[in-house]
């Protein structure tokens, strides 16, 4: 079964930056990935993807300040995230891409990202 673990969130002062890493485990081949996100009182949306050979997409908020990578020996995908504004703040989880035809797998906790002065 496939596990999904985030890391790296925090508390950062707006135009801060922040890089989160997913551990994905269980799986014998990578495929696919991405961020998604979820504020406070909203639902969970996509921030980034990247698929094996390194092609990106972004969600228009985030476009020109976050870059995602993966690591297929490693089995991680980050999220770097700069210039942060406080509508950056939300719960950061990784998952499958939507078009990879693997989406959902079970969700893992997250990880909180706080952006504020």
């Amino acid at each position: 079964q496939v596990q999904l673990v985030e890391s790296g969130g925090g508390l950062v002062q707006p135009g801060g930056s922040l890089r989160l890493t997913c551990l994905v485990s269980g799986i014998t081949d990578t495929f696919s990935m991405a961020w998604y996100r979820q504020a406070p009182g909203k639902q969970r949306v996509f921030v980034a993807s990247v698929n094996r050979v390194g092609d990106t997409n972004y969600d228009d908020s985030v476009k020109g300040r976050f870059t995602i990578s993966m690591d297929n020996k490693k089995r991680t995908v980050s999220l770097q995230m700069d210039s942060l504004k406080p509508d950056d703040t939300a719960v950061y989880y990784c998952n499958a891409d939507r078009s990879s035809g693997l989406y959902p797998q079970p969700w893992g906790p997250g990880t909180q990202v706080v952006v504020s002065s």
